[in-house]
């Protein structure tokens, strides 16, 4: 199974993409755990996933994260601000598995 974190200013507003990013894994045949968390629990549950995608607001945020993420031999990535804006869940998901 492949875990994967959104990160965003709160949490709150990945939990849409989360729902079509999940649509798209069950129609691929994929186990897929995503969950939606606020950047500020990033150090923590960085250990607990695969990969994590960041939301375009907190993009600005991602040269430091990076850091952390490497520690635990993790990827981190940006989410493109049209595949968020467009809730284009398919994209995202290939990205994330893309960088696992």
């Amino acid at each position: 199974m492949k875990k994967i974190l959104l990160c965003c200013s709160a949490g709150m507003s990945t939990s849409m993409l989360v729902k079509k990013m999940e649509q798209a894994a069950e129609q691929q045949g994929l186990e897929c755990k995503i969950d939606a968390m606020s950047v500020n629990a990033f150090d923590e549950a960085i250990k607990e996933y695969d990969v994590c995608l960041l939301g375009p607001q907190v993009h600005f945020q991602l040269e430091e994260l990076q850091k952390t993420a490497q520690e635990h031999g993790k990827n981190i990535a940006a989410i493109s601000p049209q595949a968020y804006g467009m809730m284009k869940g398919d994209e995202v998901l290939q990205q994330a598995l893309e960088l696992i």
